[in-house]
């Protein structure tokens, strides 16, 4: 099915195309899980080698108890000698394992990772008393996916048949979230992951809207939140009402294109929509063309982040000056936004956390500004909004706190399924009755499929920075109603000279 076929398509034709194909799911299940096989030399502490790389396992409480008296016991940690208070009886290991791209063209989703990993970590350094009653220390091992969607599931099959986690963790983008998901749905291995619409949750993954999945769940907003944000966003600055669009060939595209597809003509927008692009496309000479031709004044995309900066340029280059710009992914970060330079001024985005949200995580009684703050002091970094990946720890620790038995795979699930948490990211409440994916999605925080509960996403636009070259100013919060989540100033338009 071409570009222009799918934009025509209904939710139900575009299903039907996708499940005549074999699922990754279905050849998981057909397959089984390949996991290749790691050695733990020198100890959860170091360094394992996995799949021809190296990747670090971050330890918590991983201690053995050399001696226990009536109320106190001795552990060793990192090599340190602590006393803790007893007051449980001890139980075995818990292990989470934790997939983040910390290399390629994804980096820039997992910079913060490593900060969130610690300071969960931190969290629960002296253990967990579980909804077992027992006292566990926790170890989270972290794995890189390499930003590639194959080595993703590779390392996931090494957290679960080597390494013998108890929880996967994952976050960032459908080419990490998806293959993570359905390799631990294939093995029956709790699953909690984060960083994902959940539309493209739920299509890369070979699923309708309304299947269900027993052993991975999920939280992040829906694209009916971000074209809430960005036709809000749009209707702060006077256009023709004209939009080029750039959907590429991948789960992101794919998850996005029909959604859009269908509202196009009752926003009063007119769509030039060109044919799907593969990711790593260096020429969009092609594309802009078209929206020149059609005197495009708005712009809506998604695309991976050095794709962009091509386009970006590109765009400028040939001529091609929007008065409004709005693309998911590419801008989402500072890093990544500076690295265009001064033409992604008041470029705009949707926004997934910022420190000015009012939140508070209940494992660490941090707001979101303290959260953000310490991660800069420990970094001398600007925070980015993949701090919300913190979420897939608390709600991970929270599970061990009421599972009645970590070693029943279907205790540790009804515990997942039971979450009702207070976290950076806000409340996540899977107890809430299903919305139920049926159109028009309810825009905002809620529990709209059984296996994914929305977060709040506002809108951004990046102006030139005090502190930094770039700072994100939330200019929308159209696409959370009732999140007490407060617009920071009204939209500026791109600069047309």
């Amino acid at each position: 099915m071409n570009a222009d076929q799918r934009s025509k398509a209904s939710e139900g034709d575009l299903m039907n195309g996708i499940n005549k194909s074999v699922s990754r799911r279905d050849l998981l299940k057909m397959a089984g899980i390949a996991g290749a096989a790691v050695g733990l030399g020198a100890g959860l502490g170091g360094v394992v080698a996995a799949c021809g790389g190296s990747t670090t396992t971050t330890t918590a409480a991983t201690t053995a108890t050399t001696a226990t008296t009536a109320g106190t016991a001795t552990t060793v940690a990192g090599g340190a000698a602590t006393t803790v208070a007893v007051s449980a009886e001890s139980g075995r290991e818990i292990k989470i394992g934790f997939v983040t791209p910390q290399t390629g063209a994804l980096a820039s989703f997992g910079i913060p990772d490593k900060y969130c990993l610690d300071r969960a970590a931190e969290a629960v350094k002296d253990g967990v008393i579980g909804g077992d009653g027992k006292k566990h220390a926790v170890t989270i091992e972290l794995q890189d996916s390499q930003s590639d969607s194959n080595r993703a599931a590779q390392v996931t099959g090494d957290l679960i048949n080597n390494s013998k986690v108890d929880i996967v963790t994952a976050a960032s983008t459908p080419d990490t979230v998806s293959p993570v998901a359905d390799q631990c749905e294939a093995a029956g291995t709790p699953c909690i992951t984060n960083d994902c619409p959940w539309q493209p949750y739920m299509v890369g993954r070979g699923a309708k809207l309304t299947d269900v999945f027993k052993w991975t769940y999920h939280t992040f907003w829906g694209v009916e939140d971000a074209m809430a944000n960005y036709t809000d966003m749009w209707k702060q600055v006077p256009t023709n009402n004209a939009v080029g669009v750039m959907w590429p060939n991948d789960a992101d595209g794919n998850g996005w294109q029909p959604e859009w597809a269908l509202v196009w003509d009752q926003l009063g927008l007119k769509p030039t929509i060109p044919s799907m692009f593969q990711d790593g496309t260096e020429d969009f000479t092609a594309q802009i063309t078209q929206f020149k031709k059609a005197g495009c004044e708005l712009g809506v995309g998604i695309f991976i982040p050095p794709d962009f900066a091509n386009f970006w340029k590109q765009c400028k280059q040939q001529g091609w000056k929007p008065k409004m710009a709005s693309y998911a992914k590419p801008i989402l970060f500072p890093d990544a936004v500076a690295a265009i330079g001064d033409i992604a001024t008041n470029l705009t985005t949707e926004v997934w956390w910022h420190p000015t949200y009012p939140f508070t995580s209940a494992l660490l009684n941090e707001t979101c500004q303290q959260f953000a703050d310490e991660f800069t002091k420990r970094n001398n970094q600007q925070w980015t909004p993949p701090l919300l990946h913190f979420i897939v720890f608390e709600m991970a620790i929270d599970t061990i706190k009421r599972s009645t038995s970590m070693d029943d795979k279907e205790a540790i699930m009804t515990a997942i399924k039971t979450t009702k948490l207070q976290t950076i990211g806000g409340l996540i409440d899977f107890t809430e009755p299903v919305v139920g994916a049926t159109r028009p999605y309810k825009v905002g925080p809620c529990h709209i499929i059984e296996n994914v509960y929305k977060t709040p996403q506002t809108g951004g636009q990046w102006r030139k920075g005090t502190k930094y070259p770039f700072e994100l100013t939330i200019v929308s919060n159209a696409g959370c109603p009732n999140s007490n989540i407060p617009t920071q100033d009204k939209v500026q338009p791109l600069s047309t000279t």
